[in-house]
């Protein structure tokens, strides 16, 4: 809520117009992807949903009616979750 309107913008930009996914197929490491079902910002099916298949060691965490924000909104379980799979 402290981010200016051009760095807002200027992420939302970035995030909705780059395509990753060459870069996503690469990764040769262990990755830990969370979202929220809920999420109205950037909706699980259009994101987290294609992005865990082309992960080669992609975990997906979902949060039940979990909203935008997660480690905002779900700070414990989120800070659980990421110190279970970096545990592992």
């Amino acid at each position: 809520m402290q981010v200016s309107f051009k760095g807002a913008f200027d992420c939302v930009k970035e995030f909705s117009e780059t395509d990753f996914t060459e870069d996503l197929k690469k990764m040769d490491i262990p990755a830990l992807v969370l979202h929220g079902d809920d999420d109205q910002v950037v909706p699980i099916k259009a994101s987290a949903k294609k992005t865990i298949k082309l992960l080669p060691q992609g975990t997906l965490k979902i949060y039940a009616g979990g909203p935008h924000a997660l480690p905002n909104i779900c700070a414990e379980e989120v800070n659980k979750d990421i110190l279970e799979f970096i545990k592992a």
